[in-house]
Parts: structure tokens; C-alpha cells; sequence
């Protein structure tokens, strides 16, 4: 077990890491206990009462964070030539289609949003293999696969982040950084708890929300009491 350094002793020290906080209130703490030099990233790890192995129960969704993530994402948009001046407009940093696809096959993925059209969908299907476990591959359902390229370009350099309930039943989203002011971390998480509430699925049974915890890179998570938001 790796020895916690003083600086992250002195941070621990600062909170009760048995109360269980208001969002507000851990959005405060988060940023006195964040140590790191660099602009820490800040997250929420929710633990839900469902069983993702269960289609009825999958919980997914997108959510646009009022105030960003405080990341630049590089936007690939593969779109057909009629399309290309409408994704370069809004802003998309790579823009092109056979090139692109061609790239990928080859191992390139140095982007984070991948959005296309339906009619290309199955040239980029092919590529699940490449796509799938870095989370790239373009679905309906976050607005990634679409006509309207130039809003969905836009969005996602704009702040919309998509989640998923992972096989254990927790989500793990960013919400910002350490930069970012309390009320703006607050804010962020307080889009995402609401959406994931909403998308309780029907055939969930007991407790939905079962535990909350905010932290930033190599931070102490902060527990946060879902009755505050729920």
C-alpha cells in the first residue's frame, strides 16, 4: 500500500470522510484537498441500484455541462464532401471520410469525439475493433450518428459529455476541473445527478441512487447523501 505524503494528509485532514455532504459542500472540499500541480480533473463516481447485464436496466445517456468540462476535445467528423463544410464551420478539427477511415484501420486515434452520418455509419461500424474500446464508436443515442453535424459538432465542443452504467452499476463521469469555482462544479454535477434520475429505469427495484463520491485526480473521494439531490 503506497504511503499517503503530507501534503495529502494535511488535505484528508480538512474533511470528515464518514459525513456524507451536500453537492455544494463537496464541491468546496474537493477544490481545499486537490494538492496536484497540475489542473486536476474533477469527477463523480454513482453507484446505482440496477443490473446493467439487464437491457431494461441499462442506464445511458448524454447531459451538456452548463460550464464545460474544462477540456479541449478534438472533434473527428467523418462525413460525406456535401457535409464537410458545415463540420469545418462548427468547429471540427479533423474532417474528411475514406482518408480517415483508412487512418483508423491503421491504428490512429488521436481524437476524442468521433461524430458521422447514417448513410457512412457502415464504413464506421467496420471499425468497432479499433472504436469500441476506446469508446469512440459513434452511436444514435448521443447524438454522435446524425444529420445535423454542425449541432452535434458543436455540442460536443461545447460541454456534452454521454454516460454509461458500467458492469459493477456505477457511472464515472468528469464534471470540470480543480480550477473551476465551487459554484460552477456544483452546477456541472448538479446536470449530471439530475439526468441520471431521470433515466431511472422502470423495472429498477429499491434504492436507485445508492452512493455518490466527488474527487479529483489522486484525491480523496467525498461522499455525497443522494436524499440532498434525489
Amino acid at each position: 500500500m503506497a504511503t499517503l505524503t503530507k501534503k495529502r494528509k494535511s488535505a484528508d485532514a480538512k474533511f470528515d470522510v464518514n459525513k456524507a455532504h451536500t453537492v455544494a459542500e463537496a464541491s468546496k472540499v474537493v477544490k481545499e484537498i486537490t494538492t496536484t500541480k497540475f489542473d486536476a480533473s474533477v469527477d463523480l463516481a454513482i453507484r446505482l441500484g440496477v443490473d446493467p447485464r439487464k437491457a431494461n436496466q441499462m442506464v445511458r445517456g448524454t447531459v451538456t455541462l452548463p460550464h464545460g468540462t474544462g477540456k479541449v476535445l478534438r472533434v473527428l467528423a467523418i462525413v460525406t464532401p456535401d457535409k464537410e463544410a458545415e463540420a469545418k464551420a462548427a468547429g471540427a478539427d479533423y474532417v474528411g471520410l475514406d482518408e480517415y477511415i483508412e487512418k483508423i484501420k491503421n491504428g490512429w486515434t488521436d481524437v476524442d469525439v468521433i461524430i458521422t452520418m447514417p448513410s457512412v455509419m457502415g464504413k464506421v461500424g467496420a471499425l468497432g475493433r479499433v472504436l469500441g474500446p476506446r469508446g469512440l464508436m459513434p452511436n444514435p443515442k448521443t447524438g454522435t450518428v446524425t444529420m445535423d453535424i454542425g449541432k452535434a459538432v458543436t455540442d460536443s465542443k461545447g460541454g456534452k459529455i454521454d454516460f454509461k452504467v458500467d458492469k459493477a452499476g456505477i457511472v464515472h463521469t468528469g464534471i470540470g476541473r480543480a480550477s473551476f469555482d465551487a459554484q460552477k462544479l456544483t452546477e456541472n454535477a448538479m446536470e449530471v445527478l439530475n439526468a441520471i434520475v431521470k433515466l431511472k429505469p422502470s423495472s429498477a427495484r429499491g434504492t436507485y441512487v445508492r452512493s455518490v463520491y466527488m474527487s479529483s485526480t489522486m484525491s480523496a473521494g467525498i461522499q455525497i447523501d443522494p436524499k440532498t439531490f434525489n
